[in-house]
């Protein structure tokens, strides 16, 4: 395979994502009675910098577009371990809220930088093996630094568990020698900037995919838990084998993904993600046998496994190589504002009714989307499938 050490360190630097707010979830209590702060304010640590990946992914996408992706990754990877690994030493919440938003961009810069690194160093069916790849990889580092994290919490301090971030120095040093610098190429005035991205409706349906898929994924993340309260389920590491089950799931649909793509166009596969949101939160509304509802986060984490890997490549093939960061950041954006809308959009409903009428609600999205997939038109062969009205180059 091309480039196989520089894919080792972008499967590495992938890990690194989903546990950027996952690994200091085991002691976010520790940390909120230690500095003293109210349930609110220790929430703020988790996402701080989710808000400053959100604001800053447009332009992280930019600086890619401009520079390649070897400096923006390797600078990214340093701010993430500096910033991230800062919490070691603090003890006052304003400085550990300001490190975060620095963390977040630096986590910014990570994303853009190896999601344009995988797609323009791989093409076809090994590109479609890799953002597979990358798919579980992610999901291996929500699952794997997170028990990480209650290991060194209990064994050391809450203030150890923020070591674990400096792991991204190392990946950094080994971007500066590992990872070959993309050549960027000039785009023509009419396809420069936002403008650009807005004109493809293609894009654009793949960008509301995205939002819908975080804000039903964050549903499950926020009020599942409440939903297993209910029913009797309240022990910590009794509620940790729904979310083993989903991010299990994703990891392995990930491993499988190129197989997957080498069966079905990228419209079907999202046909088939889309299913299994449907099956998934219909269970969630409806049953209550507690092994029931651990096969419908399975459901789930295939769901998210087959489109975080899809939506990534079908981005890729809507734009030009010029403009690959800005989408792939704008994606970023989207996909982080869905998380925090997630609460505001749902807890509301669940709130005047319950918790397993808001999923059904979402299942009947989820049939939305699928019904919209389903008057799509799967174009032949190996092509990227048209998504929402328009076909991919």
């Amino acid at each position: 395979m091309p480039h196989f050490p520089a894919l080792i360190v972008l499967l590495a630097a992938s890990t690194l994502g989903v546990m950027a707010g996952a690994t200091i979830v085991p002691v976010l209590e520790a940390i909120r009675t230690d500095l003293g702060v109210s349930g609110t304010a220790a929430g703020l640590i988790i996402t701080a910098h989710g808000l400053a990946i959100a604001v800053t992914s447009p332009i992280a996408g930019w600086m890619v577009d401009r520079w390649g992706v070897r400096g923006p990754m390797v600078a990214g990877l340093l701010v993430y371990g500096i910033a991230g690994g800062a919490g070691m030493f603090i003890s006052s919440y304003p400085v550990l809220i300001g490190s975060r938003f620095v963390f977040g961009v630096g986590t910014a810069l990570l994303f853009a930088a190896t999601s344009v690194a995988m797609l323009s160093l791989f093409q076809g069916p090994v590109r479609d093996r890799v953002m597979g790849w990358r798919t579980a990889a992610t999901s291996i580092g929500g699952l794997i630094f997170p028990f990480v994290a209650g290991v060194l919490a209990t064994l050391i301090s809450w203030q150890a568990v923020f070591g674990i971030y400096m792991i991204a120095i190392p990946i950094g040093v080994a971007a500066i020698i590992l990872v070959p610098e993309t050549q960027r190429t000039s785009s023509a005035p009419s396809e420069s900037g936002v403008g650009a991205l807005v004109k493809r409706p293609a894009l654009l349906g793949v960008y509301a995919f995205m939002f819908a898929l975080a804000v039903m994924m964050y549903s499950v993340a926020v009020f599942l838990p409440q939903r297993l309260a209910e029913l009797g389920i309240t022990a910590p590491i009794a509620v940790s084998y729904y979310m083993v089950a989903m991010a299990g799931s994703a990891s392995l649909t990930g491993l499988f993904y190129g197989w997957l793509r080498a069966r079905a166009s990228y419209v079907a596969l999202l046909r088939m993600s889309s299913l299994c949101w449907v099956a998934a939160f219909a269970v969630l509304g409806t049953v209550e046998n507690p092994l029931v509802l651990a096969t419908a986060t399975f459901f789930l984490g295939i769901g998210n496994g087959i489109a975080f890997s899809t939506l990534s490549i079908v981005i890729a093939d809507l734009v030009p190589e010029s403009l690959l960061g800005r989408a792939t950041g704008a994606s970023s954006t989207l996909m982080f504002i869905g998380q925090f809308a997630s609460p505001l959009v749902v807890g509301p409903l669940m709130a005047a009714t319950a918790i397993i009428t808001g999923y059904l609600v979402i299942a009947v999205a989820a049939c939305l989307i699928l019904f919209a997939l389903l008057a799509v038109r799967a174009p032949k062969g190996r092509a990227a499938p048209a998504v929402a009205g328009s076909e991919a180059k």
